[in-house]
């Protein structure tokens, strides 16, 4: 995108309103924290002017008093979050309907925000960088305003609410009528294709990862500083049935003096623990609960191998990170692995069980690849690169939409 496409927006710059409602907030400062880092770098560029609205979906009132939403229910509803001029409405999401409802409670919220927000600042593009509610609830928002309409996919979004009864449809029409349809991983685009979304019209747009931050640090150290001597294995992801922590745990406890750290919190925090019990593992399988991101460098530095046994992703970040950080991965064949392991020193790709990792982890642990190598396979995922290739994106279709093309 040249200059002056630049110079036919007002001010010499794009104005672009991003909706996310996966972004971090006081209460959970990892939530979608990639999401974040792709708008903090999108909106560093100097042909960008960008707005941020996170909405936050809450059940009715009687539910709010529950510690959970409390919490969520008491942040700010514009707050300057790391630069970002960031509004947080409230949207409510009623329990038991399988989300059928979302899109028209976030509409309602957002109307009158936007209609507020765009006396100041008339934006160009709403960029929704999350399918589902957001998605359906930019279109009819670009509608009611008048402008083009981007909208990513990431994982869950599709997966699951592009599958589910209540939200398939709302899902599918959302991405027909899209002005740009964006997805983290070649394989994301197919499993798009796959439900029905024209796969011509959309793009591959990988994640970044901090090249300077995520880095190969002195191994035996970095261990050290975790409290472990011998063979580490780390792995990252919410403690869900989805993430597999549990073929991890598994895999590891069939690996005599191999330690595991599972970094992550979630609804199974106790069934793993009762699991690692069970195994009598407990002196070398250690839950860590959620562990912020900005320590994730260090953590990562210390491992041996990084393991994630996934059920579907779109492109995990956590791969791209150890990688970055000299870590090779095991994960399995869900989403774009094989767009990451390119080559045998970025790890392996395994089948989702037990024996698998097993096999695959002490291959790695007993024929370890230079950290050098392992870096290799992250170098070409950065935020430079994702933030130019989002701005032209976004440019593009508003200069098309103002065309009328």
């Amino acid at each position: 995108m040249t200059a002056l496409t630049f110079l036919r927006y007002s001010g010499g710059m794009l104005r672009v309103l991003t909706l996310s409602t996966l972004f971090p907030d006081a209460t959970r400062p990892n939530f979608g924290v990639f999401v974040e880092r792709q708008t903090l770098g999108l909106a560093a560029r100097a042909d960008i002017d960008l707005r941020l609205v996170a909405p936050v979906g809450l059940p009715p009132w009687p539910l709010r008093r529950l510690t959970h939403h409390a919490a969520l229910a008491g942040l700010a509803l514009r707050e300057d979050w790391k630069g970002l001029d960031t509004w947080r409405p409230r949207f409510v999401t009623l329990p038991g309907t399988g989300g059928r409802f979302h899109v028209p409670a976030l509409v309602r919220s957002l109307v009158p925000l936007l209609t507020r927000i765009r006396r100041d600042f008339p934006f160009d593009v709403i960029d929704a960088e999350f399918f589902f509610p957001d998605g359906p609830a930019a279109i009819a928002l670009g509608r009611h305003f008048g402008v083009p309409v981007s909208i990513k996919a990431r994982g869950a979004d599709i997966h699951h609410w592009g599958h589910a009864p209540a939200t398939a449809r709302q899902v599918i029409a959302a991405a027909r009528a899209a002005d740009g349809l964006l997805a983290v991983s070649g394989a994301m685009k197919a499993d798009m294709a796959a439900i029905g979304i024209p796969a011509a019209r959309i793009r591959v747009h990988h994640t970044g990862v901090d090249l300077d931050r995520f880095a190969p640090r002195e191994r035996r150290a970095a261990k050290a500083a975790q409290g472990v001597t011998g063979p580490l294995v780390v792995s990252l992801g919410a403690l869900i049935p989805r993430k597999g922590h549990d073929v991890v745990i598994d895999a590891v406890a069939a690996l005599p003096g191999v330690t595991l750290l599972v970094a992550g919190q979630g609804p199974e925090h106790a069934a793993l623990a009762a699991r690692i019990a069970r195994l009598g593992v407990g002196d070398r399988v250690r839950l860590l609960g959620g562990v912020p991101h900005g320590d994730l460098p260090a953590l990562l530095a210390a491992a041996d191998v990084m393991a994630l046994a996934s059920a579907s992703e779109g492109l995990a970040n956590a791969w791209v990170e150890a990688l970055a950080c000299g870590a090779p991965i095991v994960i399995t064949a869900a989403g774009g692995a094989a767009e990451v392991v390119t080559d045998r020193a970025h790890g392996r790709i395994a089948e989702r069980t037990p024996q698998a990792f097993a096999r695959a982890i002490g291959d790695l642990l007993a024929d370890p690849p230079a950290a050098a190598a392992v870096r290799g396979g992250a170098e070409r995922f950065t935020w430079e690169a994702n933030g130019a290739a989002l701005s032209a994106h976004l440019a593009g279709l508003a200069d098309h939409f103002r065309r009328g093309l």
